[in-house]
């Protein structure tokens, strides 16, 4: 499995994209998206010229920053020719969110696609295979419904956490999984529906996982407190 950070941002910052990945399979060479914000697209297509190379988009909850690319996206595609199904995957609402941004977005563009887009809502605790990958989700705690998912290709497993302060559920969910990209808005402390460094630090340690990738840090918090993050995180 080989995983490419299109952006690791919290919504308004305006040096980094907003955190998406790009995960793809191994030998059977599926491609997923986590998470498709503002600046996701142009992001996306700065390093891709196939119109055909996504098999399936996740979102994780409904917040601008994590699914408001998704009309850009699907017009670039659309504008390059795409004619394979594109699956898209989320919790429940999925297609009625995605329509009313694309209507709002560019009118009729959901009509005049070449492609067709299969939706997949999931329920907060589910398993499934989709797109040549094993998936499962859990619940965050979170403003807003939100869903990390953990997704396994060939043995290998990666925790997406979306936003928010892991669960018990989530927890469980991590257990043995190669890598866990958590979201860290806040370094001490807490703000309300978001996670912290420690509370990601902690979860990656009861989890046993021994690689732990940091997203979505406050831009502010990051400028005034990188050196307690590094200690943080590589302590000593």
């Amino acid at each position: 499995m080989k995983i490419h950070f299109l952006g690791v941002g919290e919504a308004c910052d305006p040096e980094r994209f907003n955190t998406s990945l790009l995960i793809l399979s191994g030998s059977k060479k599926h491609y997923i998206l986590l998470d498709c914000g503002f600046t996701t697209p142009h992001r996306y297509f700065a390093d891709c010229s196939d119109p055909e190379q996504l098999d399936a988009l996740w979102i994780s909850h409904f917040h601008g920053d994590h699914f408001f690319g998704i009309p850009l996206l699907l017009l670039r595609f659309w504008e390059m020719g795409r004619s394979k199904p594109l699956l898209l995957v989320g919790s429940d609402g999925l297609q009625e969110k995605v329509e009313m941004a694309l209507d709002l977005a560019y009118l009729s563009l959901g009509r005049k696609l070449c492609y067709p887009l299969q939706y997949l809502p999931v329920a907060e605790v589910a398993s499934f295979e989709a797109a040549g990958f094993f998936w499962q989700t859990a619940p965050m705690d979170h403003s807003q419904p939100c869903l990390a998912v953990r997704v396994t290709s060939e043995g290998n497993s990666l925790l997406y956490s979306g936003d928010g302060q892991p669960t018990e559920a989530v927890a469980d969910l991590a257990r043995g999984c190669d890598l866990v990209v958590c979201e860290a808005y806040s370094v001490f402390g807490q703000t309300p529906g978001h996670g912290s460094v420690a509370e990601c630090l902690a979860l990656a340690r009861q989890a046993g996982c021994t690689k732990l990738a940091l997203v979505h840090v406050n831009r502010l918090e990051r400028e005034r407190a990188a050196s307690e993050i590094r200690k943080l995180s590589w302590p000593g």
